[in-house]
């Protein structure tokens, strides 16, 4: 039977208060990737349309230009206020979690032990934890274990925001610049080539963030992507 020394024990202590602030980093890092392909689908659905319905190389460039900073603005706005929500909630539950801590001490106490009694800790071994970590920070630790919120380091709209509306920015000049400086006859097809890539690659990167499928990740990518340029550029052909 493994045997846990006093150090090993304030190892582990430490290591269950102290976590990497991944979940800020990678909610950034999901708007930036989600705004890029936001950016290239979307832009570039809009110009196929265009030149589907025959228009001038200036119509191109003005209908493309008009959706990426209208599609910019909506990702960075959409992505301020569904984060301020989140901030909010995280706010909220911190102020429940502060006054359960004030009525019932006790009771918050056997549920941390509980918890990490779930995590595979023995249940003496859980209980010394759970009250080191109680008396050295309550709040901080039982919301973590509960609500895996982390005092000081709730999510920032703004940065979200940002990452949003410059990502998509990124993401939507290629298949702007792809149908303003490809020539006649290939802007259509040499765009719709360069878009595939760009969806190849977001879709990858995607996929690696969220420890899924690559394979399908792509694919499911490309699907949406290329299914919208189909469509708007059948329609844009229906009316030019």
């Amino acid at each position: 039977m493994k045997v846990f020394s006093s150090s090993n024990e304030e190892s582990l202590s430490r290591k269950l208060i102290e976590k990497f602030h991944l979940s800020e980093q990678l909610n950034i890092i999901r708007a930036g990737v989600l705004g890029a392909n936001d950016g290239i689908v979307s832009v570039a659905g809009i110009v196929i349309g265009v030149a589907g319905a025959h228009q001038g190389q200036l119509a191109l460039f003005i209908a493309g230009l008009s959706g990426m900073l209208a599609g910019a603005l909506s990702m960075g706005g959409g992505e301020y206020v569904s984060v301020s929500t989140q901030r909010d909630t995280q706010r909220t539950m911190t102020q429940i979690q502060n006054e359960r801590i004030q009525s019932d001490y006790e009771d918050e106490l056997k549920g941390l032990a509980l918890h990490y009694e779930h995590e595979g800790l023995t249940p003496p071994l859980a209980k010394k934890v759970a009250t080191q970590l109680m008396e050295n920070d309550a709040l901080n630790v039982t919301l973590k274990a509960k609500c895996n919120i982390e005092l000081s380091h709730y999510f920032n709209p703004w940065h979200a925001a940002i990452s949003s509306f410059f990502s998509f920015m990124m993401g939507s000049l290629l298949p702007l610049l792809s149908i303003t400086f490809i020539p006649y006859p290939y802007k259509v097809p040499g765009t719709i080539a360069a878009v595939v890539l760009a969806l190849t690659l977001t879709g990858y990167t995607s996929a690696t963030l969220g420890n899924s499928d690559r394979v399908k990740g792509v694919l499911r990518n490309l699907l949406v992507g290329v299914g919208t340029m189909a469509v708007t550029y059948l329609i844009g052909g229906a009316f030019g």
